[in-house]
Formats: structure tokens, sequence, C-alpha cells
């Protein structure tokens, strides 16, 4: 009995000393440099945002913040790896709908739960765009939609991954247009639309900033925004309405998350820290450019409310769309 007794007391005092130093921590926080993880290759979405962001939460935190770019399984391998980490505020994942709630509905068997990753707070929100090959006679959405039912599987979309935004936003176009579209994925938004300038695929749907310069430049036709009117961030594309698909509207955003168990204190410097890098002006403006609105929680906890039902579309998008991991 007094071995046991001795036991509880020797674990109670580990779980102190354990409080008492993330204590430190947070009273502390930040005294090195804060990686910030990406799910995707360079050149999309999520990298855009956090290196536009990177800098002035920086000079916001006193301490730089490293971006590091961990591409694979739609961006699952990036949310595993923060959520495995230490709960310290050092590891920060910046997340689309896809690492929170599409990867766990399409793949139970995930390493990761989204309970293991504690929300801070969203920064952005941004339709997808649609866009052609030059080459491809695919000149307006009337047209993709005449082409694939006139030939169902022939044209091929090119996406970020499986169980990224717009891999869903396409898949939900297929399923509102009554059309069959074949999947080609990529680890990253700049690839996938590589491949549809090169003509090795038809069409991408895209997040704004891996697609519009290429579109401004002449190298793609862009067809439409996933928003049912235009967006003021693509002022020169039609909304779904006015490309005759008005059914058919989907939006996305990112966020950032730390490992769940992370101190109040140090999410709380994380959330202002980013808070003030996204109200910067040059910050607000090189993301307009890249067609991306800065979208900001007022708080993490209404972050988290607001993940709760959107967590509830993603996944019956999942199982209503046939969407699979495959």
């Amino acid at each position: 009995m007094a071995r046991k007794t001795f036991q509880r007391r020797h674990v109670v005092a580990g779980m102190l000393v354990c409080m008492a130093a993330w204590s430190a921590a947070a009273q502390t926080f930040p005294v090195k440099p804060v990686h910030l993880v990406v799910g995707f290759a360079p050149g999309g979405a999520a990298d855009t945002v956090a290196r536009a962001m990177s800098d002035a939460m920086g000079r916001a935190l006193g301490q730089p913040i490293v971006v590091d770019n961990k591409p694979g399984a739609g961006s699952s391998l990036a949310a595993d790896a923060v959520a495995k980490a230490a709960p310290d505020g050092y590891t920060v994942l910046i997340a689309s709908p896809s690492s929170i709630s599409v990867n766990p509905a399409l793949n139970p068997k995930l390493s990761y739960k989204f309970s293991d990753l504690q929300p801070v707070l969203k920064v952005t929100s941004s339709p997808l765009v649609i866009a052609a090959n030059l080459s491809s006679g695919i000149q307006s959405v009337k047209d993709l939609v005449a082409a694939a039912k006139k030939a169902p599987g022939s044209i091929n979309y090119a996406t970020s991954g499986i169980g990224s935004a717009p891999h869903l936003g396409a898949a939900l176009f297929a399923q509102a247009a009554g059309v069959q579209l074949f999947h080609v994925p990529f680890k990253g938004g700049a690839l996938a639309v590589q491949s549809v300038v090169a003509g090795d695929t038809q069409v991408t749907f895209a997040t704004p900033p891996s697609v519009l310069e290429l579109v401004k430049g002449g190298r793609l036709r862009g067809l439409a925004v996933s928003t049912r009117e235009r967006s003021p961030l693509v002022p020169d594309l039609p909304g779904m309405a006015e490309a005759g698909l008005p059914e058919f509207t989907i939006e996305f955003w990112y966020g950032l998350f730390v490992p769940a168990g992370t101190p109040a204190d140090v999410t709380s410097k994380l959330f202002a820290a980013a808070s003030a890098a996204m109200r910067e002006p040059a910050v607000r403006q090189a993301l307009m450019r890249d067609g991306t609105d800065v979208d900001l929680s007022p708080s993490s906890e209404q972050f988290a409310a607001f993940l709760a039902k959107d967590n509830v579309f993603w996944t019956r998008l999942v199982k209503d769309a046939g969407v699979s991991k495959d």
C-alpha cells in the first residue's frame, strides 16, 4: 500500500513539474524561431499565404517564422507531423478543410484526428478558379459541361491532391452539372496548373494564387470563379450564375493550428501575432492580388465553433459526391 502511495505521489509530482515547465514556456514564448508547416509544394495557395504573412508575423512575435513545406497525401503528412509535435507553440500548421475535415473523412485510419489539432484562427477565404488549356477548345463553363457530356470521363482535370479543396470543388461541380470528369492529383497547386499549361491535362480547379498570373498572362483561359456571383477578388471572371451553373458554389479557407495541449498563453500570442500580420496593408494587398481575402476569426473559440459547423459540410460533401482516396 505504501509503495502504491509513493508511486501516485511520484506521478503527481511529475505532472506538476511538466505543468510548471509549460507555464514557464508560455511566459517566455517565443525564444526561438517558429516553424509554419505547409502541406503542399511551394507555389500553391497555402504556401503563398504562409509566405505573405511570415515576415510580418515574425516581427509581431519577435522571432522569425520559418516556412516548412511538407507535401504529400493531400496535406495529411504535414497535419500528422504537427499533431505529433511538442505542444509548445514552435510548430504551427497552416491548413485548409482538406487537412481538418476531408482527409479524416476519406481515411478513418489516418494517424491523426481532428482533435489532435488545436485551432488558433482563420486567416483567409477564397473562391476556386476554373481554368482550361488554351488548345483544349474549352472557352467557357458551358463548353466544359458540353464536352464532358459528349464524352464522359474524357476531360482530365488537375488539382493539388486527393482530398484538397479543389478536388472536392471539382467533385461538387461534376455532381451539379451531371457530368463525369477524370481526376489527376498532384502534390501542389503549382504542379497541377503547370500540367494544364503543358496540355497534359485540360482543366484545373485551382486556388487563385496558383493560377491567376497564368490566366492574366494569357497562358491559361479562365472560365469562372466558384462563387455564385463575380468575386471582387477576381473581377474579370464570371461567377457561376453568369457562367450557367448557379447551383454550384463553393469557397475554401486557410487557418492556423497547433498541437492539442498547447498552453492558452502561447496560443494567444500566436493569435495576436497572426492577426496583426494579416492586418498589415502590404500583406492584405499582396494576398488580394492573388485572389485571396483576409478573413480573420474574432477569437480562437469562435474559429473552433466555425470549424464544428464547417466540418459537417465537408464530410457530407465527401459522402454525397462519392469522393474516395484512391
